[in-house]
């Protein structure tokens, strides 16, 4: 389908049931995820543990970027006990039990049970989140018609799973800063109710089913049934794409890397040039806020206007900037920079998020929806998840030389130019390649 015969979207189109559960299902997604990442790390630096072991303890992350490994087992098996929900449904319902009790235990355990013990926790909380996300991501491309469809889901769950890093970021600063971190993490971990009763009144896709009952021949506990569910989803992706998979991979592997190694130290940065929660939180709830909006819009116009592989160059070269931006900030700090420069880092995060999840999502084969979205979006995350596990102790490192204030401004601005090799990759990607069709039936 061509930009000049797409369909237009109404408002009313995003009022339909899946859009709305797809927006319920990304506030879903979003919410554990900062709250054993970057927020994680305010409640640490409050509590004054050093930037180094902040920094070590964002490794729970790397359970996003290993979920490919389990993702074949959610493609095969149904959740016992919850399979007469369906097959996507019952193991979202069972990772978002599992993130509303770890965060609950988490709150429970505090900093005054060591950190080991909150670490295990939290690294509980994330491979549940990593599930979910799994399942969900599955249910949104089954669940999606056509590739307009799936634009329009996509731009559902992006802009609930925005929402939920906007809560989970600003809303629960002023909420920590009058009952404590330990009441906040309760009450968040009570919001997973969202998702659950979303999931409930969801219905289960239909074309993913149908695969599964074409693989009904072979048994997940035959030698074929086991080599199709680990090997196939990846021997399927490289198939399909040739010479260009591992540029694929690679591009894809490097794009997100100025956003996932700067993470960890934004929160750690305010605390330590004295801006108060509420300052932050109120920033975030508004020139924050009003970014996330326009980004995501952007993001989808961008994919529709220029295609998804421009679109992508495009959002690649915002996130080096919005992140190179906040080098300015310990030199200039007043509340009117500060608001500026967050509210130009969320519009471009929030648009490279919408065109890569569209080109990721289009790369993707029906039947191996979970293990090959889980692919994709584990290869993006396992770089930066593994280097932002340094990022504190190269500040600290910096600190010694340079002074705390600008070693902050050395690794902001090198957090951004770390972006230019993706940026690189992925041009010569789109000489490379040919238009990509969204997901053959």
């Amino acid at each position: 389908m061509t930009a000049s015969t797409r369909r237009r979207y109404k408002f009313r189109d995003y009022l339909n049931p899946r859009v709305l559960t797809m927006l319920a299902l990304g506030f879903s997604s979003g919410l554990p995820f900062l709250l054993v990442a970057n927020t994680f790390g305010y409640w640490l630096r409050d509590e004054g543990i050093a930037l180094s072991a902040i920094g070590f303890l964002s490794w729970v992350g790397i359970a996003y970027s290993l979920k490919f490994l389990w993702a074949p087992l959610l493609d095969r098996i149904n959740v016992p006990g919850l399979g007469r929900l369906g097959h996507r449904r019952g193991w979202i319902v069972l990772a978002q039990i599992a993130i509303g009790l770890g965060l609950v235990a988490m709150a429970l355990s505090g900093i005054g049970h060591g950190l080991v013990q909150l670490g295990i926790l939290a690294l509980v909380v994330a491979f549940s989140s990593a599930t979910q996300d799994i399942a969900i991501d599955a249910w949104r491309i089954e669940s999606a018609k056509d590739a307009d469809e799936l634009g329009l889901l996509t731009s559902g769950y992006t802009f609930g799973y925005r929402s939920a890093l906007l809560m989970s970021e600003a809303v629960i600063l002023p909420i920590a800063q009058r009952i404590g971190w330990n009441m906040s993490y309760v009450l968040f971990g009570s919001m997973m109710a969202i998702g659950i009763i979303a999931t409930l009144c969801a219905a289960e896709p239909v074309r993913g089913g149908r695969h599964m009952e074409s693989d009904a021949d072979k048994p997940l506990w035959t030698p074929r049934g086991l080599f199709d569910a680990i090997a196939g989803p990846f021997t399927a992706f490289f198939r399909a794409h040739g010479s260009n998979a591992i540029l694929m991979l690679l591009a894809i592997s490097l794009f997100q890397l100025p956003n996932f190694v700067s993470g960890p130290m934004y929160n750690p940065m305010y605390v330590d040039m004295g801006l108060t929660k509420d300052t932050v939180g109120a920033v975030r709830g508004s020139f924050g806020l009003v970014g996330v909006f326009l980004g995501v819009a952007m993001g989808g116009y961008l994919s529709l206007r220029l295609g998804l592989m421009r679109a992508v160059i495009v959002g690649c070269f915002g996130q080096m900037f919005g992140t190179a931006l906040y080098g300015v900030l310990p030199y200039a700090h007043d509340p009117v920079t500060f608001a500026v420069i967050m509210g130009v880092d969320n519009f471009a995060i929030a648009m490279a998020g919408v065109t890569l999840v569209a080109y990721m999502s289009s790369l993707t084969s029906i039947g191996y929806t979970a293990t090959q979205y889980a692919l994709l979006s584990s290869t993006y995350a396992w770089a930066g998840k593994i280097l932002k596990g340094f990022s504190g102790a190269a500040v600290e490192a910096m600190a010694a030389k340079i002074g705390l204030m600008n070693a902050y401004a050395a690794f902001f601005a090198g957090c951004g130019a770390i972006g230019v090799p993706a940026l690189i990759l992925f041009v010569l990607l789109a000489r490379r390649q040919t238009p990509l069709s969204v997901n053959p039936a």
